[in-house]
């Protein structure tokens, strides 16, 4: 596949599959930045991954179990950061990263 043809299909700009797909982990990517910006100095490095379901769910995927435990008290604050990034959560769950390896 020649290089052009590969920029054009990894493109987010792109109408197919693969460009709505980039398009969606952009996002997915900024609401994790967005949620560990927001979050106490030494927590910000915790979660691992965000999304909004469409729900309305927060899921916050946490690095290990102890640090789920901590962002579960932190849960007011990853709301309030969600919806300060334009998104309307109406509640918050904190799971763990399945690779613990």
């Amino acid at each position: 596949m020649a290089e052009n043809e590969l920029k054009n299909l990894l493109s987010p700009c792109s109408k197919g599959d693969l460009g709505s797909i980039i398009r969606r982990a952009r996002k997915l990517g900024e609401l994790t930045d967005a949620l560990g910006k927001a979050l106490p100095e030494d927590c910000a490095g915790a979660i691992v991954a965000a999304n909004l379901r469409d729900d309305g769910q927060l899921i916050v995927i946490a690095a290990s179990s102890a640090w789920a435990s901590r962002l579960r008290y932190e849960t007011d604050t990853l709301l309030a950061a969600a919806r300060a990034a334009g998104l309307k959560p109406v509640g918050c769950r904190v799971r763990v990263s399945q690779d613990q390896a």
